[in-house]
């Protein structure tokens, strides 16, 4: 990041304490670092211990004394503007316009990229009014670092924490060098998609099995590694069938095509229904493995010390396309283990009859459900084994592509 510009948004949340240590990293990867601050966040970080990390005077204020910070070229002086913590209310006055502080007249005002890291407690992270305008903020092209299940400053532990510095240095990071990658590119020197003509089918997000109309079984995946792999694959040439469980998250990708579903039962239909048209299959859903075996068609009212509930096997998606799977046809499967992960991923690599099984570890920081970063080490049909460092889900996804047309050549 040597002389990239980056231009930092701290709102009023109590996760703002992490912000100088983001300072320190991106700093030390040599980029240019500005801050503009809402006056509440003051009262959560020390704009002078900010100040001094970044070498750069925090602007809180429109005017200072007889000075006017002028937000039309801060917005315009950045290579990437970052607004973390994001606060609900910051987030609300954004979607909708509302400028009552200079970080959001420099938000209006920002003609670069513009990421988002959001920080609440998990009733306010999962209100309808917060989603509704996590997804017109992403509409307006805005990039959304999503907030992780882990401690919140209430003391409890649920959905809403802030994305840790290290990940969202790494997501600037990588945005940054596919920028520069992109520029250094010009027009006469693109290939020809590698995956042109090339039909691809992929899963994400979770599956929620019903308890009864309101209460569900499911699970904390955001569908985020399984879109940014569909719209690596729709950036090579492929047409793209998206299967995607209950997300926030959505795409905007021409070249692909998305069926929202609801349950395992769904996401295996779907996939049965078009799988023999495709030419790639990549599952990378969290499908859950069990379903209750019944659903009442009424709310379960509470009226024991103990509910006991039965459950049957769903069925098995990877399984069946494999053994359904044509010469022509690659099938990719995701495997998230917390031990002896590398024996049960061989092992599901040959009962699936997949071509590669892309290995997640809970024991890797930042890899995993609710993460903006993804560390995987890939088994294929041929016994290689490839590891990979932490990086970006966008950046994952690509070397999952890259594996991919390696398959297929």
């Amino acid at each position: 990041m040597k002389g990239k510009k980056i231009l930092i948004g701290i709102t009023g949340s109590i996760a703002a304490y992490k912000i100088p240590l983001l300072v320190r990293i991106l700093i030390k990867s040599g980029a240019e670092v500005k801050i503009v601050m809402t006056p509440s966040a003051a009262t959560f970080v020390s704009p002078l211990v900010l100040s001094t990390l970044s070498k750069n005077e925090v602007v809180i204020e429109m005017a200072n004394q007889h000075t006017w910070a002028n937000h039309v070229m801060l917005g315009r002086w950045a290579d990437v503007m970052l607004i973390a913590p994001a606060s609900s209310n910051t987030i609300a006055k954004m979607a909708h316009g509302l400028c009552d502080n200079i970080l959001l007249a420099v938000y209006l005002s920002a003609t670069c990229a513009v990421f988002i890291a959001p920080a609440m407690d998990e009733d306010m992270w999962h209100h309808a009014s917060l989603q509704n305008n996590l997804n017109l903020l992403n509409t307006y092209g805005n990039q959304i670092i999503a907030a992780q299940h882990g401690e919140l400053a209430s003391g409890l532990t649920g959905m809403g924490r802030m994305a840790e510095p290290e990940e969202i240095a790494e997501r600037l990071k990588q945005f940054l060098l596919d920028q520069t990658q992109d520029v250094n590119t010009s027009a006469q020197e693109k290939k020809e998609p590698r995956l042109a003509h090339k039909k691809a089918l992929v899963t994400a997000g979770p599956t929620y099995e019903y308890i009864d109309p309101v209460r569900f079984i499911g699970n904390i995946s955001s569908g985020k590694m399984g879109i940014a792999i569909a719209e690596a694959l729709a950036d090579e040439g492929c047409e793209v069938t998206l299967v995607l469980g209950p997300s926030s998250l959505s795409t905007q990708h021409a070249h692909i095509k998305v069926i929202p579903v609801m349950s395992a039962q769904q996401m295996y239909e779907a996939c049965v229904n078009c799988f023999h048209q495709m030419d790639i299959a990549v599952m990378a859903a969290a499908v859950a493995d069990y379903t209750p075996a019944t659903v009442s068609e009424i709310k379960t009212k509470k009226s024991s010390e103990l509910l006991t509930l039965q459950f049957i096997k769903t069925k098995d998606i990877l399984k069946h396309l494999g053994e359904n799977k044509a010469s022509h046809q690659t099938l990719i499967g995701f495997a998230l283990e917390s031990d002896n992960e590398k024996n049960y991923a061989l092992k599901k690599l040959k009962e699936k009859n997949a071509d590669a099984i892309v290995l997640n570890s809970l024991k890797d920081t930042g890899a995993g459900f609710m993460h903006d970063t993804n560390k995987i080490t890939i088994f294929d049909k041929s016994g290689n084994e490839t590891e990979y460092a932490l990086k970006s889900k966008t950046a994952v996804a690509k070397d999952i592509v890259q594996k991919i047309i390696d398959l297929q050549s």
